[in-house]
């Protein structure tokens, strides 16, 4: 326990006799008063020294912020476990005694503390801390609840601290505390660098455990201190207001010393201070909306589970932060963080709530979690927004009006059209300050995406999602914003961040003290809502951004961890056919259509898309969890669709298989059946039903070529292939076109040395395009498979990757297909290399075509300019095209994200081989598809669309029989439509849900037409399920279609109501 420090009685006798003898002589007057001729460096450095905690710590103000200070005498532990508060408490549970100085750990665990305290009687009325440092994250709990929470990060040298009281009562002297640790800072445990896999072995030390009686005074002068010196620091040398706060502080300190740190002195100290800060701004300074925030990696350099815990740290230090300065509020983003803190943490989230209500604790975003802005489909970014929308509606009675994406790797054109299709119109980011080239031109501004659509944009000038709240902040805040003119406002979003810790009582404190101080931006503690609503005031005058927001950085993220992306995209498809069946299900059967369970999928696929896990740039650990959930989803999934196409069966008995088309048109096409055979099939859009087998059109034929290979043939293209699996021709039937360029080789894998600058699972660099090793070592030539036959023609070759790796292919041409499929196969096992598949086409054009989210766009072929030249490795979905006049090639792919075209040549991106933060990212065995559409005409007419989603999308084939006519659902008129999704509705009873987006880039009227159904009503509908108000859709003279207007990439939603 705490106790007393007592003097010994030779001490006293010492001071006795000292009292006694010694006499105070008169000060007199002065001979000379010197006036130092004032030298930047020299008075700033003295400022420095006088605060730091390092140098002169013995004499400077930092080593009087406490009055006293006393160790702890009682600490008691248990450890490691994932015991609860409630568990650990328990009576008898048995508990050690812990020292000052001893260890525990390792890495990612989780421990107990026990403080017993006595606070002595002589520091009553004060403000007493616990200052504890066990170089980890903590949760204090008083009374049985969770109430502070602790980091290891500091600010000017000062931690954060536990405030036992404000003013010590007697009934305050006696309490204890427990303390829950996690065995991780809030940057992770990288061994050796942060963005390296972590010391799993490492241990923690507890190096600070004692209670202080605070200085207020010394407290205060201090941070007056802080703010004085960083802006003489900040400002030009040359700035009058720069010079007056050095002069200030010089003549603070000054003040001080010559009172030796009495209380007149601190006074005096004080009148210096309020003098400096109550000289106020001019009228129309630019202002700052200071917000507090929090951002937190749902995954990153630590696991999912460890971040339901830094969620709740952080935010419980925000609601203690809340009860304190009534001024203060904070913006969090999530709906997934929210859930998890509902779900662990029902104290922490009743307080947070109560603060929602106030309006001060603001949820933002209206997403699930803070996804990827480049990987995942259209219709997952819509979900991520229905679904977070969903829960802040439902717990809160709220709808986020902003989206909140600060730290994503760079945002999707189509962007705009679903956010306004989710109930929202401002966006917030800072990311693209990230750009390793060229600087984005705007802070505020409209950002206008491929349909037209737009969004208020604000990029906060401070470049940072994570400010501290000193005045270098708040000047660069103010000096970098690049509107100018056109806007006097900007956003200040400070606490510390990507761990969590957030905001502190030291940022609250600076800010509101430089509120309104001369020679700094006005500041103003704010909310989105608040500073959107300013910003549009001006709106008309801010320019327009079109297009994508492209990050020239962390582009290699296109590609990390290739079995996170193709699960994700095998996931996304899955779902999307479930709701599919059991749509039809419950509409022709009745069946209970299984709304829970989807919710739960969608919710673990839409984590599993968060920034920093989709991307691939997560620890290994976080990698593993991730699988873990995809194989849930896999599992769980494919359980549903075997059910539900039992139920059809049942009904219809058979001894046919049974073929699912989850696509809005017809299809005919290659299968394979369960038991191995081959059947050419025609399908109907949005079917189930029996296998319809075809005759076949012309055979594929294999011949061989003179010079070694062979050449594959179908009626529709011709494909030569040499030994090594190159493709050395490529024709279209009936023409002459040549598409692969005259002397080179497509289908070429090429190896790329992998070494970015610094963030190795995110960048490749553009001079990896330097480095290209073309693959040669050909150790199975190309030889013609042994199932091939009129249906499927195969051949098949391996190359060697280095010394540690090889590669199998097998390339295939279906009857009746004018995809060229290339089925791959990889033992991967290189360090920081680049693996991809060139083609170098005959054809010219200054822009290549990509898919994105619900659309396209045009990309250049040429490094014009700068920005040309940064799009070196760009992504796209499912496929990307080159094509002049009349001719062109798409590169399909059914996983792969990352492509590059310069010139003529289109590469693929395949695999990765980082070292961090996963170090085992990538090793093993892969196995992915890509094809090649040459086609005449455009792209949009000649069928690549519906190619790259059947590539995708395969048919579905069961063993259950069903005989009788196929049930079809809905029939789309126009190809250049693509009816996207087929679903229960959440929130309209008995309603169906059809989502559709115009693809080709153009206006066209659609008939959406239901098969043997009459229609009772259709209302359109945003993402979120809410009414489109002024739009009617009549239902034809039949009863069973509706006609719908698009525009060019336009997404459309529809609720459908049948009798």
């Amino acid at each position: 326990m705490a106790s007393k420090r007592h003097a010994t009685n030779a001490n006293e006798c010492t001071q006795e006799k000292l009292s006694k003898t010694s006499i105070r002589l008169e000060a007199g007057v002065e001979p000379f008063q010197h006036v130092t001729l004032k030298h930047r460096r020299t008075t700033l450095e003295r400022a420095e020294k006088f605060l730091s905690h390092i140098y002169f710590a013995d004499v400077n103000l930092y080593s009087r912020l406490y009055q006293d200070r006393v160790p702890l005498s009682s600490i008691h532990y248990f450890g490691p476990t994932k015991e609860t508060f409630s568990e650990i408490s328990e009576p008898n549970h048995s508990l050690r005694e812990f020292k000052v100085g001893e260890s525990f750990g390792p890495t990612f665990t989780r421990h107990w503390f026990k403080l017993e305290i006595e606070i002595p009687s002589e520091w009553l009325g004060g403000k007493v801390l616990l200052n504890w440092d066990a170089d980890c994250e903590g949760m204090i709990y008083k009374n049985g609840e969770p109430v502070f929470s602790l980091t290891a990060a500091d600010e000017f040298g000062i931690r954060k601290s536990f405030t036992i009281s404000e003013n010590l009562a007697s009934d305050e002297k006696k309490l204890i505390l427990w303390i829950s640790v996690s065995c991780n800072r809030l940057l992770g445990e990288g061994k050796q660098g942060m963005i390296n896999p972590p010391d799993m072995e490492k241990m923690f030390s507890l190096s600070k455990a004692e209670i202080a009686l605070v200085d207020r005074n010394a407290f205060r002068t201090f941070g007056d201190l802080c703010i004085l010196y960083d802006m003489a620091k900040s400002l030009p040398d040359t700035s009058q207001r720069g010079l007056e706060s050095l002069y200030a502080a010089n003549e603070i300190i000054n003040v001080l010393v010559k009172g030796n740190y009495s209380g007149e002195s601190y006074d005096a100290a004080q009148i210096l201070s309020d003098k400096f800060f109550k000289t106020k701004n001019r009228e129309g300074q630019h202002t700052v909306y200071a917000m507090g925030h929090c951002h937190i990696d749902s995954a990153w350099l630590w696991r999912y589970d460890e971040t339901i815990h830094k969620c709740a740290r952080s935010w419980i230090s925000t609601v203690s932060l809340m009860d304190k300065y009534p001024d203060f509020k904070f913006v969090c983003s999530q709906a997934q963080q929210f859930q998890w803190v509902k779900d662990n943490y029902p104290s922490i989230y009743k307080k947070l709530k109560h603060y929602v209500k106030k309006g001060r604790f603001i949820p933002v975003g209206g997403t699930w979690v803070e996804m990827d802005g480049n990987l995942p489909s259209g219709e997952s970014m819509i979900r991520q927004f229905l679904y977070g929308q969903k829960f802040f509606r439902e717990e809160f009675g709220l709808t986020c009006g902003e989206f909140w994406l600060p730290d994503t790797f760079g945002y999707s054109a189509n962007l705009p059209q679903i956010m306004n299709e989710s109930g929202i119109s401002n966006f917030l980011t800072q990311k693209l300050s990230w750009s390793l080239i060229n600087a984005f031109p705007h802070n505020t501004f409209h950002w206008q995406g491929i349909d037209g659509s737009k969004v208020l944009c604000h990029f906060p000038p401070g470049d940072s999602y994570g400010m501290m709240g000193t005045p270098e902040e708040l000047l660069k805040t103010m000096n970098n914003h690049k509107d100018k003119g056109r806007s006097d406002s900007s956003v200040f979003l400070y606490g510390f961040g990507d761990g969590g810790g957030g905001p502190t009582e030291g940022m609250v404190d600076r800010l509101s003290r430089m509120s309104d101080c001369a020679g700094l931006p006005k500041v103003k503690m704010s909310t989105p809502d608040e500073f959107f609503k300013q910003a549009r005031k001006d709106e008309s005058k801010l320019c327009t951004w079109v297009g994508e927001l492209f990050l020239e950085l962390h582009n290699g993220t296109y590609t990390t961890i290739a079995n996170i992306k193709k699960f994700n995209r095998q996931c996304e498809v899955l779902l999307h056919d479930l709701e599919l069946l059991y749509t039809i299900l419950n509409i022709d059967h009745n069946t209970q259509y299984p709304s829970n369970e989807l919710e739960r999928l969608w919710k673990l696929l839409l984590l599993n898309q968060f920034h920093d896990v989709l991307p691939g740039s997560s620890i290994e650990l976080a990698n593993d969890d991730a699988v873990v959930y995809y194989k849930d989803i896999v599992k769980t999934g494919n359980e549903l669709l075997k059910s539900g196409i039992a139920k059809c069966s049942e009904l219809r008995k058979g001894d046919n298989f049974t073929v699912m088309n989850g696509l809005s048109w017809e299809r005919e096409e290659v299968v394979e059946l369960p038991d191995k055979t081959l059947k050419y099939v025609c399908c109907p859009a949005l079917s189930i039903g029996p296998i319809n087998a075809q005759s076949h059109p012309k055979a594929v034929e294999i011949q061989n070529r003179e010079e070694g290979g062979f050449v594959l043939s179908n009626g529709i293209v011709q494909c030569g292939l040499d030994k090594g699996g190159r493709i050395v021709s490529l024709k279209l039937a009936n023409s002459s076109k040549e598409f692969i360029k005259e002397k080179c080789h497509a289908n070429q894998f090429v190896l790329f040395d992998d070494v970015p600058l610094y963030w190795d699972a995110w960048d490749v660099m553009d001079y990896h395009l330097e480095t290209r090793s073309p693959l040669l070592d050909v150790f199975d030539p190309l030889h013609v498979c042994t199932d091939s036959n009129a249906l499927r023609g195969g051949v098949e070759f391996s190359v060697r990757i280095g010394a540690n790796s090889k590669l199998r292919q097998v390339i295939e041409l279906d009857a009746g297909s004018a995809s060229i499929k290339f089925r791959t196969f990889v033992d991967w096992h290189e360090n920081r290399k680049f693996l991809k598949v060139e083609f170098p086409f005959n054809i010219h054009s200054p822009k290549a075509t990509y898919e994105i989210q619900f659309g396209h766009l045009e990309r250049p072929t040429h490094q014009n300019t700068s920005w040309d030249s940064a799009r070196y490795e760009v992504w796209a979905h499912k496929w990307a095209d080159l094509s002049e006049f009349n001719y062109g090639v798409a590169l399909l792919n059914d996983s792969k994200y990352g492509y590059s075209t310069f010139g003529d040549t289109m590469r693929l991106s395949l695999l990765r081989s980082t070292k961090a933060p996963d170090g085992n990212a990538d090793m093993g065995e892969h196995q992915f598809t890509y094809a090649l559409f040459p086609h005449r005409g455009s792209f949009q007419n000649s069928g690549v669309i519906r190619a790259s989603y059947q590539l995708n999308n395969p048919l579905r084939i069961f063993e259950s029989g069903f005989v009788g006519d196929a049930i079809c659902f809905v029939y789309v008129s126009e190809k250049s439509v693509v009816l996207e999704t087929l679903k229960k509705a959440e929130f309209h009873r008995d309603a169906l849900l059809l989502r559709s987006y115009e693809a080709f880039g153009g206006s066209v009227a659609v008939e959406f037409t239901f098969n043997n159904r009459s229609i009772s009503k259709v209302i359109r509908c945003n993402a979120l399920e809410d009414f489109v108000e002024n739009e009617v859709t009549d239902v034809g003279k039949c009863g069973k279609s509706f006609v719908v207007d698009f525009s060019p990439f336009q997404i459309k939603s529809f609720l459908v109501w049948l009798q």
